[in-house]
């Protein structure tokens, strides 16, 4: 006699029949009864399983979620030692792109702010995100706190993939995402011409920027100290 699956591999199935279909008709074509014909499973167990239609899709973007970022965060680790953290930056935001132009429904899933709160691959994408513009500052190329940093870099990026799939596939011009992470870039780097024309406070927050993502580091101080010195430049950082 056949064992019965377990639900792991039930729910794996499931998983992947709803990941199927989503990629081939879109979230209208995730419906229960397709998604259990196509996993040979009954209807009951998706909802015991997922709760409902959104539950299921939330998984599923969950999952492909966590695969990319599992990608990403080889690829963070790798670039540990690469002495070029704004071209690596560069090629991240560009994998991201490709990812939700390639995956519309799922980025339009995943770009939900509601759904993102408690998403655990959001988050850790998230994370990502932070160590690669932490390693911006490090390098002493940022001149905005890293949090405005992350939080350009993440808003211009959504922007650029929700603007790109309201076009045409056949007329999308990817020279849109380029020319908004070069602006992007503009104003959260270092550069001579800012150095120069930027008021005399610029060079002092600049070197802020980059002490402040190096005192975790700092195993001369205590782990008060290094707190107490974060921050000071913290306030350094963020006085206009």
């Amino acid at each position: 006699m056949r064992p019965l699956p377990g639900r792991d591999d039930v729910r794996r199935r499931i998983l992947t029949a709803a990941a199927d279909l989503l990629r081939e008709d879109g979230a209208t074509g995730v419906t229960t009864r397709a998604v259990a014909e196509r996993a040979g499973a009954q209807a009951p167990t998706i909802y015991r399983l997922f709760g409902d239609k959104e539950g299921l899709l939330d998984a599923v973007a969950e999952r492909a979620l966590a695969d990319f970022g599992a990608a990403k965060s080889a690829e963070l680790s790798r670039d540990a030692g690469s002495t070029d953290p704004v071209e690596d930056l560069r090629r991240s935001w560009n994998q991201t792109v490709r990812f939700g132009l390639e995956h519309p429904d799922l980025f339009v899933i995943m770009s939900d702010p509601r759904r993102g709160r408690d998403s655990p691959a959001i988050v850790a994408g998230a994370r990502a995100l932070e160590e690669r513009i932490r390693r911006v500052a490090a390098a002493g190329s940022l001149r905005v706190s890293e949090s405005e940093a992350v939080t350009m870099i993440h808003a211009a990026g959504t922007g650029a993939v929700i603007a790109l799939l309201e076009q045409e596939a056949d007329a999308r011009d990817p020279r849109i995402a380029e020319s908004l992470f070069n602006a992007v870039l503009a104003h959260i780097l270092t550069d001579p011409v800012a150095k120069e024309s930027e008021p005399t406070e610029a060079p002092a927050r600049v070197a802020a920027v980059t002490l402040r993502a190096l005192t975790p580091g700092l195993a001369a101080l205590s782990p008060g100290e290094r707190a107490l010195l974060a921050e000071w430049l913290g306030r350094v950082i963020d006085t206009p």
